[in-house]
């Protein structure tokens, strides 16, 4: 073993130095992805076609006191509606504690999070929503009287 620790070893390697004194000039061309033969081909890097459209979304949804999310697998074109109907379906199908006081959609209000005080448009395309994640809460009891 030589004086000289594996550092020096290493700085001293061909591959740091660059090649070894006498080796060919001639460099390999990189192929790019575009000219590779065995690569598929994609109309957006050809100038072709825009990227395919989304045809499902998997979404999570957080009920009020529940551990962790639903995941939900919809449409882009489903409705926030859809979606928590779904969303409460699948939580009473799973099985989840704490169960639901009530198992009607309708009674329940879509967030963007647990902190968000506004409620989303029932109406509203989940493509167009900007987000994956959601919060679920029971919408609150009205006291007349």
């Amino acid at each position: 073993m030589s004086s000289r620790g594996p550092a020096a070893a290493r700085r001293s390697a061909p591959f740091f130095h660059g090649p070894a004194q006498g080796a060919s000039d001639r460099a390999t061309p990189i192929q790019r992805p575009e000219d590779h033969p065995k690569l598929p081909w994609r109309p957006e890097i050809n100038g072709g076609a825009a990227a395919q459209r989304l045809t499902k979304l998997l979404l999570n949804v957080t009920i009020e006191r529940s551990v962790g999310p639903v995941l939900v697998v919809m449409s882009p074109e489903n409705t926030v509606a859809d979606l928590v109907r779904t969303a409460v379906e699948t939580y009473a199908k799973q099985g989840r504690r704490p169960l639901l006081s009530h198992a009607d959609p309708k009674s329940f209000d879509l967030h963007y999070s647990q902190y968000s005080l506004e409620s989303l448009n029932p109406e509203e395309k989940l493509i167009s929503l900007g987000s994956r994640s959601f919060f679920l809460f029971s919408k609150p009891k009205m006291v007349v009287g």
